[in-house]
């Protein structure tokens, strides 16, 4: 793996958050439970950005894994 994000896809994750649950973000892109981390990045550079919801409500997460506000997207998908 290398220091470039693998773009899981070029578009967001709309994901329903609960309230004070954490979640672990997957910032690498190799995670076969997109968006979330499954351990994938093991042995390289990265690792998932960790959240807790601060309320109940949809979220949209990046895709991409190239936003400047990771691990929410920032539309960043649509420059590339």
């Amino acid at each position: 793996m290398t220091d470039t994000p693998h773009i899981a896809q070029k578009a967001p994750y709309p994901i329903e958050l609960e309230a004070g649950k954490t979640y672990f973000w997957c910032a690498c892109g190799q995670s076969k439970n997109q968006p979330f981390c499954d351990g994938s990045h093991k042995g390289s550079t990265f690792n998932p950005t960790k959240f807790t919801a601060e309320t109940s409500k949809t979220a949209y997460l990046c895709g991409c894994k190239q936003s400047a506000k990771a691990p929410f997207c920032d539309g960043t998908h649509n420059r590339l």
